[in-house]
C-alpha cells in the first residue's frame, strides 16, 4: 500500500505538470503579434508620412478653430493676472499673441488625434502583452498632462504673479506687455504639463525591468536635488515660492510613481 505522503507528492506533481503547459501556452499567446504584417522599409516610411500628414492636418484645423475663438481663451489666460492692465507695445503685437495662443491651444486640442496616429503606427509591432499597457499609459499620460496644466494655472502662475505684483505695488504701476505675459504663461503651463509625466516614465521603466521601486527609493537624495534644479529651470520667474511649489510637486509625483511601480510588482 502506497503511503499517504507519496500519494500527495504524486498528486502535486501531476497538478504542476498540468499547470506548466497552460502557463507556457498563455505566455506564448500574450507574446504573439496578432496584426503582424510583412512590410518593407519604404512601406513603413510611407505609412509614417501619412500619419504625420494626418496629424498636421488635425493641428492646422485645431489652430484655425482656436484662432477663431481666441478672445475667450485670451481672457481666460488673463485671469491669474488679477486685473493687471496689458499694453500693446508694438504694432500687431496682440495679433501675434493671438497666433501664439491659437498655436498652443490648437496643439492641445489636436493632441488626442495625434496620440491616436502614434498608437496606430506602433500597434502592429506590439504583442498582446504590450497592447494591454497602451490604454493605461495613454490615459494616465493624458490625465497627468491635464493635471499639470491645471496645477500651473490654478496654483503656480497665481503664486508667481502675486509675488511680483505685491513686491512692487507701492513703487511701480502694473502695466505689462501682453506678449511677455503670454510667453510666460504658455511656456510655464506646457513645461509643468510635461513635468507631470514623471510617474508614466517611472512606470515604463519598472514594467520594462530597467529600474525597480527599491532602486528608485534609494536615490531620493539625487531626486531631491534634481527637483530643486528642475523647479529653478522650468519656472520662468525667479521667486522662491513658485520654485518651491514646483519642486514639491515633482517630489510628490516621483514618490507617487514609486508607489505605482510597487503596486505593479516591478
Amino acid at each position: 500500500m502506497t503511503p499517504p505522503s507519496e500519494v500527495d507528492t504524486a498528486s502535486q506533481a501531476d497538478v504542476n505538470n498540468d499547470i506548466e503547459p497552460a502557463v507556457q501556452e498563455q505566455d506564448s499567446y500574450l507574446n504573439e503579434l496578432p496584426d503582424e504584417v510583412e512590410m518593407s522599409l519604404f512601406d513603413h516610411l510611407e505609412e509614417l508620412r501619412q500619419r504625420i500628414f494626418y496629424a498636421l492636418i488635425a493641428v492646422v484645423v485645431g489652430v484655425i478653430g482656436c484662432f477663431i475663438a481666441v478672445k475667450p481663451i485670451v481672457r481666460l489666460l488673463e485671469v491669474p493676472a488679477q486685473g493687471v492692465k496689458f499694453l500693446q507695445l508694438a504694432p500687431g503685437e496682440y495679433f501675434f499673441v493671438s497666433i501664439k495662443v491659437a498655436g498652443y491651444s490648437g496643439l492641445l486640442v489636436a493632441s488626442p488625434f495625434i496620440l491616436y496616429q502614434i498608437v496606430q503606427f506602433v500597434l502592429p509591432g506590439l504583442t498582446r502583452r504590450e497592447r494591454r499597457l497602451i490604454a493605461p499609459i495613454v490615459l494616465g499620460s493624458t490625465v497627468l498632462f491635464g493635471a499639470g496644466l491645471a496645477f500651473a494655472y490654478l496654483v503656480l502662475i497665481p503664486a508667481a504673479l502675486n509675488f511680483f505684483i505685491s513686491y512692487g505695488a507701492d513703487v511701480v504701476e502694473q502695466l505689462w506687455s501682453i506678449d511677455r505675459y503670454f510667453e510666460f504663461v504658455l511656456l510655464f503651463m506646457f513645461s509643468i504639463g510635461l513635468a507631470f509625466q514623471i510617474p508614466i516614465i517611472q512606470a515604463l521603466l519598472g514594467i520594462l525591468g530597467i529600474v525597480s521601486s527599491a532602486k528608485m527609493l534609494s536615490g531620493w537624495r539625487f531626486v531631491l536635488l534634481g527637483a530643486v534644479v528642475l523647479g529653478a529651470v522650468l519656472t520662468p520667474s525667479t521667486d522662491p515660492i513658485t520654485q518651491s511649489l514646483l519642486a514639491g510637486a515633482v517630489l510628490a509625483l516621483y514618490f507617487g510613481g514609486i508607489g505605482i511601480v510597487k503596486v505593479l510588482g516591478k
